[in-house]
């Protein structure tokens, strides 16, 4: 595993990474939690990739939820930073591949985290209320908007991870929804942003 870099948390929380990324790595084998070719990249593609998230919000924070967290990413990396910045106090990671959930409360148990795992389709949970809504990989813009408008707080926000086609995602979704947006340069990708979604809407 390269960990290129600092990534400004403490040793143990940097411990902790370690020990979910290891985690993943054996868990790997038996249920698909990232691709394969991704492995020796690991910690730039996906440990990396999801902490830039942090820093698109202030510490105000206090829920936090993961939209089809699979693998773990950003929801448990971000579960895993909580104790280090003060913030979320909250973080919800919902996954309805019940194997990939029992895969995310093992991590939570056995690198000593706290975080809830919602092993329901999204659609179908009550309002989660949250401040901040990710996800990462999971559908296009319009859809995640979709998913993500019922469980946002009055004044939450939405940071969606997306590729070089970003531009056209926020074209078509301009034509269901009102909303404001930043797009973010990725630190890990130099074709990707990070969309920082508010004040979302139906037309």
């Amino acid at each position: 595993m390269h960990e290129g870099g600092t990534l400004g948390v403490s040793r143990e929380t940097l411990d902790k990474l370690r020990s979910f990324a290891n985690l993943l790595e054996k868990w790997n084998s038996k249920i698909n939690l990232v691709a394969k070719s991704t492995l020796s990249d690991l910690w730039v593609r996906h440990v990396q990739d999801s902490l830039q998230l942090l820093h698109c919000v202030g510490n105000e924070v206090d829920h936090w939820a993961d939209l089809g967290t699979g693998g773990g990413f950003p929801g448990l990396v971000i579960a895993i930073c909580a104790k280090d910045l003060g913030f979320p106090q909250k973080v919800t990671l919902v996954e309805s591949d019940k194997r990939k959930a029992t895969f995310l409360r093992a991590v939570l148990r056995e690198v000593g985290v706290a975080g809830t795992v919602i092993p329901a389709r999204i659609e179908g949970i009550p309002p989660l209320k949250a401040d901040v809504i990710s996800a990462r990989a999971l559908a296009d813009l319009s859809r995640l908007l979709e998913l993500a408008g019922p469980h946002l707080s009055n004044d939450g926000i939405c940071l969606f991870p997306k590729g070089v086609n970003w531009k056209s995602e926020v074209q078509t979704a301009s034509l269901s929804w009102h909303f404001e947006y930043d797009a973010i340069p990725s630190v890990t990708d130099s074709d990707a942003v990070i969309l920082k979604i508010k004040g979302l809407s139906r037309v």
